[in-house]
């Protein structure tokens, strides 16, 4: 943690003939730790601009902070893949009529394309392969009957809660890596039910997820 200091006050006497320096003061002790009761969180190396949101080991998160991304796959110009860090051989996929899933083949909508609203939230518009069709967008289901939240598609609303995802590196990921929530709610995976959201007071961390650049977004939609 780098902490800049300027020492100012009324009264204060001047030195003369002194030069005042202003230095950074570091702190790297081991032992530094977060709000009382969390676990200590590894600061990650982020592109300027960008703001992460760290799952601890004991499910606390940080606040996401609005501040827009400097990562070119998150202007909303360019259409990507997604594929959950750990999968192996699969990808999401939007399904027809169906809910946000992992496949390892080529049904449904698996181009996406985050357009920004504004600091960190995106709709996740989804086409089919190439980027072809109208797209439809990503939105927040609660199937009741205590079934986990899930993600099927909608027609896009940006002023839709339910649609308007953060998208915020994953603390301690790689290039492009990502968790993705909407209102605190992390999408992850789980064993049981497939890709879910949920919030993290009891759960495992947020899954993480990697784009992958596939071309330019389709000028329609």
């Amino acid at each position: 943690m780098v902490v800049g200091r300027w020492l100012a006050g009324v009264g204060l006497v001047a030195l003369a003939g002194a030069a005042v320096g202003v230095y950074g003061l570091a702190s790297g002790s081991d032992g530094d730790t977060g709000p009382a009761g969390t676990a200590p969180v590894a600061a990650t190396p982020i592109a300027d601009g960008a703001a992460a949101v760290s799952p601890t080991v004991d499910g606390a998160t940080a606040s996401p902070q609005a501040t827009p991304s400097a990562d070119p796959l998150l202007s909303g110009k360019r259409r990507v893949t997604i594929v959950r860090v750990g999968a192996f051989e699969s990808g999401l996929s939007l399904l027809d009529r169906g809910r946000l899933a992992e496949v390892d083949d080529d049904r449904g909508r698996q181009v996406f394309v985050p357009t920004p609203l504004g600091g960190q939230e995106f709709l996740v518009k989804a086409y089919y392969s190439g980027g072809t069709g109208q797209p439809v967008c990503w939105q927040v289901q609660n199937p009741g009957n205590a079934h986990p939240l899930v993600v099927r598609g909608a027609a896009c609303r940006a002023d839709d809660s339910a649609q308007r995802f953060v998208i915020a590196p994953a603390a301690g990921g790689g290039a492009r890596e990502y968790v993705i929530s909407n209102r605190w709610a992390y999408l992850r995976d789980s064993a049981r039910s497939g890709l879910i959201m949920e919030e993290l007071g009891d759960a495992p961390p947020a899954s993480s997820f990697r784009l992958n650049d596939t071309g330019p977004a389709p000028r329609r939609g």
